[in-house]
């Protein structure tokens, strides 16, 4: 079993949520990810946000919070709307709440959520990391990272190049003219170079 479903499996069961109820909220997760449209934004990026926020667990205040946040964060995915992070977090409470989960908990996962939007530096540590993560992709290696520029566009295909890539080169300056890409130091230290190198790249229309 996939780390990520076996890690919110347990945390649910822990809540005392019914083993039919855990099976019906997993499917749907995996539903909301499995969608045609879809070829970043799948179950594979929530597997490697997971693994990446493994390595740092040790360091987060909330664990059970974050993998609510992981499993959650993209569930609405239209490219065409600016607010599928705030419907992604309704949802997520939505779910949670009516099974008993902790209402701080659920909160502070939604605002996990809601930060992805911006991935702005922000008061609470473990928002900070489960952006960075979110956001490692930018430092994987040039054919990882190619790959990703090339499922990012499909998912935007029904605009052309004329309007896609205007936004997209606004994004890449927008990364590159900060600071620090990444807020705390484990990502940074990992991922900060590779990932000013890659956006470079792109943003030379290297590919």
């Amino acid at each position: 079993m996939p780390g990520l479903e076996n890690d919110l499996r347990e945390l649910l069961h822990r809540h005392e949520v019914r083993a039919d109820r855990i099976d019906e909220l997993w499917q749907e997760v995996v539903k909301a990810h499995s969608s045609p449209g879809r070829h970043y934004h799948t179950l594979q990026h929530l597997e490697d946000l997971h693994a990446q926020l493994a390595e740092v667990r040790s360091a987060l205040q909330d664990p059970d919070a974050v993998l609510l946040a992981i499993a959650y964060h993209d569930f609405i995915y239209r490219v065409s709307r600016k607010d599928n992070e705030e419907r992604s977090a309704e949802v997520m409470r939505e779910r949670m709440l009516p099974l008993g989960l902790p209402r701080p908990m659920v909160e502070r996962a939604a605002e996990h959520i809601r930060a992805t939007q911006r991935h702005e530096a922000s008061a609470d540590p473990d928002t900070d990391l489960f952006t960075d993560a979110d956001l490692s992709i930018l430092g994987s290696s040039r054919e990882r990272y190619k790959l990703y520029t090339q499922q990012v566009r499909r998912e935007y295909r029904r605009y052309p190049d004329l309007l896609y890539k205007p936004g997209r080169r606004k994004v890449l300056a927008h990364f590159l003219a900060m600071p620090h890409i990444f807020k705390t130091a484990h990502f940074r230290d990992r991922f900060e170079e590779q990932a000013r190198l890659d956006l470079d790249a792109e943003l030379k229309g290297a590919f």
